[in-house]
């Protein structure tokens, strides 16, 4: 992966203005000192997505969706931080410097680079080879499935005729090693047989790494024959638990989900039909790499497996995957159909469609595959699927999480709620996952809202710093980066204090210190925070000083409970902070 030094990363950004940039895809409207106009990210009929030129920022008071003009191109193209930087450069017109590698580096990604050439060449071979007298079968095959040409150019289909090592010898004649064409998986090399395809007398399905380069193929049998389906081997560029057939084109999707599928005529199916968002794993099961590379491009997957025992457990599997990586799941039910193909060519793609808005919340789809295994006219065994049913209730962390899923399954199954809701608690309580709820005393409710109020505090200052510098030398005697104590928002006054004495406040600087995409949200949140009451020069002074003296208070609070006793220096600053308190209460 290249490095790039942060101070050719800034050059990049601060190269690229962020208004021009957004305004190229989202259309954009001044009001007052911000741009303002239809989040991307999500739909809105409002504009709430705010574009800032001084900033150098975007964020979404809808979403929450924030961050600079790379963290952009990032989230709306779906690019790597890499990608979004480099398409960035090229647009400002700098040269980015090229990597030196080492021999071995060289020679492996010459040889990296051969074997992507090898897999292109078949696979425009086997897509030749369908369209001659020999893939007439192959063609036929296409033609009952109810495959469009276009379709079939889409996906690059073809055929491996019946011939076991014709591949081999075109791609001998195209200058190849046997060495080279071993590694590449489409060519097997015997002592006693020498060389031979992979595939033969079967249709055949180029696999494209999102990117669009051919990584590997899979192939189904014609007539009889085992194994039905086969794929290629894992090689230097197709590792198959980190690829999905038809990324490639669901990552230019404009809809905020991804279908989910079992295999490549589903797939294939449902892009003709006009659902260009549908993937499958490829012949394995689904892994926590598939479920990273999604996360890539969406938040949100419907798993359309096929109706039957096979179907729903590749969906029990896929659940808590997809879950792991902090994707929402649903399930659209295929019954009385096979597949989502047999469906659409029964009855069309607009009876999909409404499948797909009657997709069913993942949890409640557990819970009723579970249900299978009971009797619930039985009271012994129906108190048992309830128990089974309090476990996987308590598998979710947040409380309120929890009395929904109570609230939902109650109504579902026509339970008391609160006999439901005990029966969690309890088990919950046993387990150590949470405690028993008692009467709360007055005041707690309070002190939650305190914190909250807190945090909002610590944003307005960051906010109100940016947008007025002025402010950093009214207050440079009384407010610094540990008056910030949320860690996160610690960091970020850390920084931009150290760019104020440097002369250059640069808040889209800051968000690309981060590489965690919620931190990035999270810090352009910090410098977008605002009091609508506020609507006079008095209110905002007036409110400037209350958020100080409650961030001081705060900070005083924290210092003296966290303070090691050993430090001198510390407390010397505790003591003094405390003494000037009374400076803070009668300033104007």
């Amino acid at each position: 992966m290249p490095y790039y030094s942060d101070e050719l990363i800034e050059e990049i950004r601060s190269a690229n203005d962020i208004v021009d940039v957004i305004s190229g895809y989202v259309r954009l409207q001044k009001k007052g000192s911000a741009h303002f106009g239809l989040c991307p990210f999500h739909n809105e009929k409002t504009p709430s997505f705010s574009v800032s030129q001084n900033k150098q920022m975007y964020y979404c008071f809808g979403c929450g969706a924030g961050g600079n003009v790379i963290t952009f191109l990032m989230q709306y193209e779906n690019d790597t931080f890499q990608e979004a930087l480099q398409a960035l450069a090229q647009r400002a017109g700098i040269e980015l410097p090229r990597q030196e590698l080492s021999d071995r580096a060289r020679r492996e990604s010459d040889r990296r680079t051969k074997i992507l050439e090898i897999n292109k060449a078949a696979a425009k071979y086997f897509y030749a080879q369908l369209r001659m007298e020999q893939g007439t079968t192959a063609m036929e095959y296409f033609r009952k499935r109810g495959l469009s040409q276009e379709t079939l150019k889409k996906f690059g289909l073809g055929y491996s005729n019946k011939f076991r090592d014709d591949l081999y010898k075109y791609l001998q004649k195209q200058g190849y090693e046997d060495s080279l064409l071993k590694d590449s998986g489409v060519v097997a090399i015997d002592e006693k047989r020498g060389g031979y395809d992979k595939f033969w007398n079967r249709v055949m399905f180029p696999i494209m790494d999102a990117n669009n380069r051919v990584v590997g193929f899979g192939g189904r049998v014609l007539g009889e024959g085992e194994p039905k389906y086969l794929n290629s081997p894992e090689t230097v560029i197709f590792d198959k638990s980190r690829n999905l057939y038809g990324l490639n084109l669901a990552r230019c999707t404009r809809k905020h989900y991804i279908l989910l599928c079992e295999g490549y005529m589903d797939v294939i199916a449902l892009h003709q039909a006009g659902f260009d968002n549908a993937v499958a794993s490829l012949g394995t099961a689904f892994t926590q790499g598939h479920a990273n590379l999604l996360k890539r491009f969406t938040k949100e997957v419907y798993c359309t497996f096929d109706s039957d025992g096979a179907g729903i457990k590749a969906a029990l599997r896929a659940i808590p995957i997809l879950k792991e990586a902090g994707i929402t799941v649903k399930i659209v039910k295929m019954d009385p159909y096979k597949d989502p193909d047999e469906l659409i060519k029964a009855k069309g793609a607009e009876a999909y469609e409404e499948r797909i808005a009657q997709a069913q919340n993942s949890f409640l789809f557990e819970i009723e595959v579970l249900e299978q295994q009971y009797n619930l006219k039985d009271p012994e065994s129906k108190t048992k699927f309830y128990n089974d049913v309090a476990g996987k209730i308590l598998e979710f962390e947040e409380e309120l999480e929890r009395e929904n899923y109570i609230e939902a399954v109650a109504q579902k199954y026509q339970t008391g709620y609160e006999n439901l809701r005990k029966l969690v608690m309890h088990q919950g309580a046993r387990a150590g996952i949470v405690k028993e709820r008692r009467p709360l005393k007055s005041g707690v409710q309070e002190k939650k809202k305190k914190e909250d109020g807190m945090k909002q505090s610590q944003k307005l200052m960051l906010t109100w710093l940016i947008e007025e510098p002025s402010l950093f030398e009214k207050l440079k005697s009384c407010l610094g980066p540990e008056d910030f104590t949320e860690e996160l928002y610690r960091q970020a006054a850390e920084i931009l204090f150290a760019q104020y004495q440097e002369g250059k406040l640069n808040p889209a600087g800051i968000v690309s210190m981060f590489t965690d995409e919620e931190q990035q949200r999270e810090i352009a949140a910090l410098f977008n925070a605002s009091l609508k009451e506020i609507t006079t020069p008095a209110e905002k002074q007036k409110a400037v000083k209350e958020t100080l003296i409650r961030l001081k208070e705060n900070s005083i609070n924290y210092r003296s409970k966290h303070l090691n006793p050993t430090d001198l220096e510390g407390l010397q600053k505790l003591v003094t902070d405390k003494k000037n308190m009374q400076k803070l209460y009668r300033m104007e």
